[in-house]
C-alpha cells in the first residue's frame, strides 16, 4: 500500500523508523522550510516580515477547522491543548457543587484544569474504565452522569493517550446533552488521523496542538468554541487581537470580535504557525480518510504480527473504539526495555499505558511494521506463529 502521505517529506525516515507520532512527531520538511522562511524574512526585515502573516493566519484558520469539521469563525488558535482547556475551564461561570466528569486513567493536563477548580467548590467525579483497552463506551459515561445532580461539564479525550480508545462523540454529546451539560473533548490524539465532524457530532469546545497527528510544532495549536457556546466564554487573556476593531490603534472600546478569535489576545506564535500550516497543507491535500485508512491498515498488522510472536495487545481494537494507537506488552518483560530495544534497533516507539505504545502516521510502511514485530519477536514473551496471551 502506497503512503498517501510522501516519505520525502518526512527527513525522519532516513535514521528511524518514527512509531510515536502519539508523543511528539517529527517536523516534515515543508513545516521546516516555512519556519526557516519566516525567520530569514523576520531577520531581513523586521516589522515588515509581518505583512501577510494575518492573511496567511486565516488561511491556516481555515483550513485547520476544515479538519476539525467546524466554521473557521469558531476556531481560535492558541499556544497548545493546555491553553485551550484552560480557556474553558476558566472562562465558563461556576457555582459550589457545581459537577465535572471525566474519565478515569485520562491525560493529566486534561484533568488538572477541573481539579483546579476545587477552591470554587467544584466537584469532580471520574469515569471507570472496562476491561484491558480501558475501554469508555458511552454507556459508563451515561452512568456516571446519572450519578449525581447533572454535570455542567463532561471533559474527555477522544481519543485515550494510553491504550487508544476512541469515545464516540456524537453519541457522547448527546448524552451530554439531554443532562443539561456541555462536551469538551481533547481532541489532540485523533486530529490529523482520524475523520473529524465535531460541529456534526455536537461537541461543544475542542481542542489539539499541532506537534502529534498534525505533524507541526510545540506551542501552536487550536481551539474550537461553538458559536451558540462562545459567550459562555470570558476571554482570559484579552488583547488588540481579541477585538473587532483590530489594528485601529486610537479605538480603544472593547468591542469583542465575533468569533472564537476574540480569545487570542496578543501576537501569534508567527514561526510555528507557518510551519503547522505547511503540515496541515500536506495533511488536507492527501485528505484524512486516506490517511485514516492507511494508520488502521498498519495498526492491524502490527496487531496480528505482535499477536503472533507471543505479544498481547492491550488496546481494544473493535470498530468502534480503536484509533491510531497500538499499546502491547511481553510476558515477564518490561515494557522500558522494550523500548530501549527496539530504539537499538533505529524503531521509535513510547513505554506508555503499562506497555509499549506505537503509533504510525500515513508516510509509515507495512515494512517498518513488519521491522518492528521481528525485534519484539526476539524477546522471551512467544515463539512465531503464536497466540497472544
Amino acid at each position: 500500500m502506497e503512503p498517501p502521505l510522501h516519505r520525502a517529506d518526512f527527513p525522519v525516515t532516513e535514521r528511524w523508523i518514527y512509531l510515536n507520532h502519539a508523543g511528539v512527531a517529527p517536523l516534515s520538511a515543508p513545516a521546516v522550510e516555512a519556519m526557516a522562511g519566516y525567520a530569514r524574512r523576520a531577520a531581513a526585515g523586521g516589522s515588515l516580515a509581518v505583512e501577510g502573516h494575518g492573511q496567511r493566519a486565516e488561511e491556516v484558520r481555515r483550513v485547520a477547522a476544515e479538519l476539525l469539521g467546524v466554521p473557521a469563525a469558531d476556531v481560535a488558535l492558541v499556544k497548545n491543548t493546555t491553553e485551550g482547556l484552560g480557556f474553558v475551564a476558566n472562562g465558563l461561570s461556576w457555582q459550589p457543587g457545581d459537577r465535572v466528569v471525566v474519565p478515569d486513567h485520562e491525560f493529566p493536563s486534561t484533568l488538572y484544569p477541573w481539579l483546579a477548580l476545587a477552591d470554587l467548590g467544584v466537584v469532580v467525579d471520574l469515569v471507570p474504565t472496562a476491561g484491558a483497552g480501558r475501554g469508555l463506551p458511552t454507556e459508563s459515561f451515561a452512568a456516571v452522569i446519572a450519578d449525581g445532580p447533572p454535570p455542567k461539564v463532561v471533559a474527555t479525550s477522544w481519543v485515550q493517550f494510553g491504550r487508544g480508545w476512541r469515545s464516540d462523540l456524537a453519541a457522547l454529546a448527546s448524552v451530554c446533552h439531554d443532562a443539561g451539560a456541555l462536551l469538551c473533548a481533547d481532541v489532540i490524539q485523533g486530529l490529523g488521523v482520524v475523520p473529524a465532524e465535531l460541529a456534526a457530532w455536537g461537541v461543544d469546545f475542542a481542542m489539539a496542538d499541532a506537534h502529534k497527528w498534525l505533524l507541526g510544532p510545540e506551542g501552536i495549536g487550536v481551539l474550537y468554541v461553538a458559536g451558540h457556546r462562545l459567550d459562555l466564554l470570558r476571554p482570559l487573556e484579552p488583547g488588540w487581537n481579541s477585538v473587532a476593531h483590530r489594528e485601529q490603534w486610537d479605538d480603544r472600546t472593547l468591542v469583542w470580535d465575533d468569533g472564537a478569535r476574540r480569545l487570542e489576545g496578543g501576537s501569534h506564535n508567527h514561526a510555528g504557525l507557518h510551519a503547522m500550516g505547511a503540515s496541515l497543507d500536506l495533511l488536507a491535500t492527501a485528505g484524512t480518510a486516506a490517511v485514516w485508512g492507511h494508520v488502521e491498515h498498519l495498526c492491524g498488522r502490527a496487531c496480528a504480527g505482535l499477536e503472533a510472536v507471543g505479544a498481547t495487545v492491550l488496546s481494544d481494537r473493535s470498530a468502534s473504539g480503536r484509533s491510531g494507537i497500538v499499546t502491547f506488552t511481553v510476558d515477564g518483560q518490561d515494557p522500558t526495555a522494550i523500548h530501549a530495544r527496539l530504539l537499538d534497533h533505529g524503531i521509535v516507539t513510547s513505554p506508555r499505558g503499562g506497555g509499549v505504545r506505537l503509533s504510525p502516521h500515513g508516510y509509515n510502511t507495512a515494512e517498518e511494521i513488519d521491522a518492528l514485530v521481528a525485534v519484539v519477536g526476539q524477546f522471551g514473551g512467544g515463539v512465531a506463529g503464536g497466540t497472544a496471551r
